[in-house]
């Protein structure tokens, strides 16, 4: 008689357990006055330091081939512009039974803001995707968002402003651009210390990500927006964004695939493409929506924690693939395994 073996027990991504603390850690101990400027200043920080260490390792032959890949970025950019709006207006039937109709407001809203940049690019290199391709095509997520975000919703909310403002342009400027022009330029005095501290570095990666998550959870909950839904409506809140997480991580995967595109080039488009960024779209929306904003980020907010947690998982997943699936096609645009292995935190 054979003996009954104990159930494989589901490995547990240190990684989600931390973002779960840090979510919890915002709500019983959220940042106030002085602590919140603490945070948002430390988080501005990372979000800096990180894309200056990403500066410092890439070479210059490789961000020109990253620019090079204009399929993969109009790719991510139709995704992000184009597919995520139309499921929000899709969406509109789902009010009253599963929305209310503030509520539909700000999942509108959230598949207008542009692609995320950080967490999309530690994912990417978690996953060992292109590296160089995920910062580009975040990076022209964010500069067309700062135009598109604003002009969409005008259009689609029919709100009155339209939201753009030059402190949007200057904010990416100082934020994310300077820091990696700056670590371009140093990178032939620094890059050798990069590569060595590669694996320290790379907390940065997921640092940054906590810090937002952190930052950001605490402004939500110091503007009482738990206490604006009940818990059904926001249970139908979270099937809804469910549902839309994973028709977006399987359009980008397959789509992509469908596109000819290499493993590499996938995981990129796959990360960038079904992602929205948190950090863009709450200075956008306290704009758009004035004294409602609190309210009107919430379903941005709470997509915000899930793309974190179920990509987090698929990231990890990824890594451990087959060698002979990691070999880029030749031709899809990889610049080369390097830099991906300089930013992997996972």
């Amino acid at each position: 008689m054979k003996r009954l073996r104990r159930p494989v027990r589901m490995p547990i991504d240190p990684y989600i357990l931390l973002l779960l603390g840090t979510v919890g850690l915002a709500a019983l101990l959220p940042a106030r006055g002085t602590g919140a400027d603490i945070a948002s200043g430390a988080s501005t920080a990372a979000v800096a330091l990180l894309f200056f260490l990403y500066g410092a390792r890439l070479s210059t032959r490789e961000v020109l081939d990253g620019l090079k890949h204009w399929r993969l970025h109009v790719t991510v950019l139709a995704c992000t512009f184009v597919v995520f709006p139309v499921l929000g207006l899709a969406a509109r039937g789902l009010v009253p039974v599963f929305l209310t109709d503030p509520l539909y407001q700000g999942l509108l809203f959230l598949t207008l803001v542009p692609s995320t940049i950080q967490s999309s690019i530690a994912f990417t290199s978690i996953a060992r995707g292109n590296v160089p391709a995920a910062i580009c095509a975040g990076s022209f997520s964010s500069l067309v968002g700062i135009v598109a975000t604003p002009l969409l919703a005008a259009t689609l909310l029919g709100g009155s402003g339209g939201g753009f403002s030059a402190d949007s342009v200057v904010k990416i400027v100082l934020q994310l651009l300077a820091p990696f022009v700056a670590g371009q330029l140093l990178r032939r005095w620094i890059g050798s210390f990069v590569a060595r501290h590669r694996k320290a570095l790379g907390l940065v990666d997921r640092g940054s990500i906590l810090l937002v998550v952190y930052t950001a959870f605490s402004a939500g909950v110091v503007q009482g927006v738990w206490h604006q839904v009940s818990p059904a409506r926001l249970g139908g809140l979270l099937a809804v964004e469910a549902v839309l997480l994973a028709v977006m991580l399987l359009l980008t995967w397959y789509g992509a695939k469908a596109l000819r595109f290499g493993r590499e080039d996938r995981i990129a488009i796959q990360f960038a493409g079904s992602k929205k960024s948190l950090a863009a779209g709450l200075p956008m929306a306290s704009v758009l929506f004035g004294a409602h904003a609190s309210l009107a980020v919430l379903p941005l907010m709470l997509f915000h924690q899930m793309q974190l947690m179920v990509c987090a998982v698929i990231a990890k997943r990824r890594s451990h693939d087959p060698a002979e699936d990691v070999t880029a096609p030749e031709g899809s645009g990889r610049p080369g395994s390097e830099v991906g292995a300089g930013t992997r935190s996972g």
